[in-house]
């Protein structure tokens, strides 16, 4: 798996989306080629794992995406519109550990596709059609810096992760 750096010198919307798409990418490099055991290796004291945050980076992508921006109802969102949120409110990083290797990568690629499709061609300054609890709404630009942001923020945690599974460093 390559990532491709951003182009240097092209419009907004292309640049977010490059960066997104190279943190995206970066996540899954450090999950790449990992069994189970390794995708649920957590460094204490922390119990985020690789899978927990393929998961959680999956729910983020279709929570903002497809829930917030497009206004898909979170119940139509499978696994989401079944998770038990009410037991669990971490349930997409504690659920993770049961999870196919397989499965939880391609969850993630199929999330990011998703919203890809989704924002292609969309104005950065549309805003979302569900807004928050409190009444906020945001525009595609804030969304997209946002998952840059929580991507980029979990790419660095899988960074450690990787490291104490089995030794890998680097990009």
């Amino acid at each position: 798996m390559t990532r491709t750096d951003p182009h240097p010198a092209t419009d907004e919307h292309r640049s977010l989306d490059e960066f997104l798409d190279y943190q995206r990418e970066t996540l899954l490099l450090k999950a790449e080629g990992l069994d189970r055991a390794g995708l649920n290796v957590a460094v204490a004291p922390s119990t985020l794992t690789l899978a927990g945050l393929l998961k959680h980076l999956a729910f983020v992508e279709d929570r903002w995406i497809q829930s917030r921006f497009l206004g898909r109802s979170d119940d139509e969102l499978e696994p989401w519109g079944s998770a038990p949120w009410h037991e669990d409110r971490d349930w997409e990083f504690t659920s993770a550990a049961d999870d196919d290797p397989d499965e939880l990568r391609a969850l993630y690629r199929v999330a990011c596709e998703r919203s890809r499709r989704a924002t292609a061609g969309r104005s950065l300054d549309e805003l979302v059609v569900t807004p928050g609890r409190d009444g906020e709404v945001w525009s595609l630009r804030w969304i997209l810096l946002h998952l840059i942001e929580e991507t980029a923020r979990h790419s660095g945690h899988a960074d450690l992760i990787r490291e104490a599974v089995d030794g890998t460093v680097g990009e």
